[in-house]
């Protein structure tokens, strides 16, 4: 009882704490200026050819931010242990395929531009990031690119990666699964904790022994990036390494992999009425807000105070799946800077909801969420530095200039005002559901900003291409110190949703925060809304402008599955399908009664 009482008084003291904070700790208001509205270009196929020019470019410059991005494990001393990663297609084939492309059941893929990386884009090998190589076992964990690598597929076939964009086939939930089924096979009916422990042990030993000796390049394919050459004599290094203490690594492994599951069933049934059968199994292309720190919140939830009166403050009694967003251009997200006070951030936002404004602490909340006990900052550092002014990809199809230019016209009339630059307004009059908008309560903004600042303060140094940085010091020439409550929003000021800057918004379909809406023709027209259709496609639909979509057209055989908006409202394609009166104006929405200007407006979308 007195355990049971002193948890119930922490969450409460916290609260105190919250209600005790002035209630503008972040003022992320829209610009007072003008919208820009970007012009068509005249000559669409010399304007795609100089976009992927300047894409190129910037990518060269940053090739070692690039690196990172794709690359970097988001942990040096956490996550799954790397050898281990790469046994799971040789003990269950069954689950995960074989072959070094054994990841592409949760989505993950071999990018060819990779060269011989010895595991599909989107996992990190702590190795590549660390001075002494040798001096740790090799983690391996999802990298910014597995969410933020996309591709598209050209009307001949071949694939176009868009680097920043949204891997729409990677399935986080259902690797967790995955694991929990590989674990369970190699139990094989055992219920003793201790014998399940020793059945993995030897049967990922034998194989590690096995897999050594029929091929000394297997867990690295002999790769080599800048000094270090994962070599065999590598190789062999690390097996060792990880036999000296292999029952320490393969228990950690299974605790933390089981936790993780089971943290996250917890959530669905809590949050998810309806889908909880699908949901976990995860969705692929999108993810929640706390199921990526499931270790946490399944220890979180199994606290006496998970069903006080008090505990949404802490974790939010609604859903929070989302689309996976685009990163590209970050620039046009940003906060332009600080009040007159220099105490405020303001004009600008991010995320869906606008609760995150600094974009090194944006990258930072991937990485803290994934619930590792200490995270690689210069991941986020990187990362800041290649996605600031990375360009978005131009739409790869033809575009009707004149039809386009007709466009523009209309969306500067009805779309401007809300999606331009630097808005950091949030909107609660859409219709849309509100759950993504209210996960973060306001225990769990008080314990970020501590985790963030705690991460990565005003005086934290770190190595960043051969000089030591302080990446946390400032932002546009303002001194961080004392400011912990910038780097997360309070509550109170991102109930609803952020209206993003339209930039690349052809290749982010589907649609509105939830992927609800297939394409923006859909979006554009309420009325003609699916209920169902297939998700995670790569074929391109250039009349509605959307990925593939219709469960009635035979598409590339495994790819996408289907995506039931009616099942529940956590996903349904409600919102964004009113014309709505905002400052004495009314913006139009809904294009019904106007079927010209709907395809003019969708053509200059195109051009954005």
């Amino acid at each position: 009882m007195i355990k049971r009482f002193r948890l119930i008084l922490i969450p409460l003291a916290l609260f105190i704490v919250y209600l005790l904070l002035p209630s503008n700790t972040v003022q992320l208001s829209a610009p007072s200026s003008a919208p820009l509205i970007k012009a068509v270009p005249n000559n669409w196929a010399e304007h795609q050819a100089a976009n992927k020019q300047a894409i190129a470019t910037h990518l060269k410059k940053h090739q070692e931010d690039y690196f990172a991005f794709a690359h970097f494990a988001v942990s040096q001393t956490d996550g799954i242990p790397y050898l281990i990663l790469k046994l799971l297609p040789k003990v269950a084939p069954e689950f995960w395929g074989e072959g070094d492309n054994f990841l592409s059941v949760i989505g993950l893929y071999q990018d060819p531009r990779m060269g011989n990386y010895p595991m599909p884009s989107g996992i990190g090998i702590s190795g590549l990031g660390r001075a002494e190589p040798l001096s740790n076992i090799d983690y391996a964990s999802f990298t910014c690119g597995g969410c933020h690598i996309g591709r598209v597929r050209l009307e001949n076939g071949d694939l176009r990666y868009l680097d920043g964009g949204i891997n729409s086939e990677f399935n986080v939930i259902l690797y967790r699964y995955k694991i929990v089924q590989t674990l369970n096979k190699l139990y094989a009916g055992e219920k003793d904790k201790e014998k399940q422990q020793q059945r993995v042990i030897s049967a990922l030993l034998t194989t590690l022994a096995d897999s050594a000796q029929n091929n000394p390049h297997y867990f690295y394919n002999n790769y080599q990036h800048a000094d270090t050459h994962f070599d065999a004599a590598y190789e062999k290094a690390q097996i060792e390494l990880f036999r000296d203490n292999a029952k320490q690594h393969i228990t950690a492994f299974i605790q933390q992999q089981e936790n993780a599951y089971d943290g996250w069933k917890l959530i669905v049934e809590r949050n998810y009425s309806g889908i909880e059968t699908r949901a976990k199994l995860g969705y692929a292309g999108m993810e929640d807000a706390i199921s990526f720190n499931s270790v946490n919140a399944y220890q979180g939830l199994k606290a006496a105070w998970y069903s006080a009166p008090f505990a949404p403050l802490a974790l939010p009694n609604v859903a929070g799946i989302t689309d996976i967003m685009a990163v590209w251009d970050q620039q046009s997200r940003d906060p332009l800077g600080w009040d007159e006070d220099e105490t405020l951030l303001i004009n600008g936002g991010g995320q869906w909801n606008g609760h995150i404004p600094m974009l090194f602490y944006k990258n930072l909340a991937a990485q803290v969420t994934l619930g590792f006990n200490d995270v690689d900052l210069r991941v986020s550092a990187h990362s800041e530095r290649l996605l600031l002014n990375l360009p978005a990809p131009a739409y790869p199809f033809e575009v009707d200039v004149k039809l386009a230019k007709q466009g523009q016209i209309l969306f500067a009339q009805n779309c401007a005002a809300c999606h331009q630059d630097n808005n950091g307004h949030v909107y609660q009059q859409m219709g849309t559901h509100l759950g993504r908008a209210k996960i973060a309560g306001s225990i769990t903004t008080l314990g970020a900003q501590s985790s963030f600042t705690g991460n990565c303060g005003p005086n934290t140094e770190i190595t960043l291409s051969g000089k030591l940085v302080k990446p946390c010091a400032e932002y546009k020439g303002i001194s961080l110190k004392g400011k912990s409550n910038q780097s997360m929003s309070n509550p109170k000021q991102h109930d609803g949703y952020n209206a993003l800057p339209l930039v690349g918004i052809w290749a982010q379909a589907p649609y509105l925060h939830n992927g609800s809406v297939p394409t923006l023709y859909h979006l554009l027209l309420p009325s003609s809304r699916p209920d169902q259709f297939i998700k995670s496609r790569l074929d391109y639909d250039q009349e509605n402008v959307g990925f593939a979509w219709d469960p009635s057209q035979t598409g590339k055989k495994g790819e996408g599955y289907l995506y039931d908006t009616a099942a529940s409202d956590i996903i349904g394609h409600q919102g964004h399908d009113q014309d709505i009166r905002l400052d004495g104006q009314t913006f139009k929405l809904d294009w019904e009664d106007d079927r010209a200007g709907l395809n003019a407006l969708l053509e200059y979308l195109k051009t954005l």
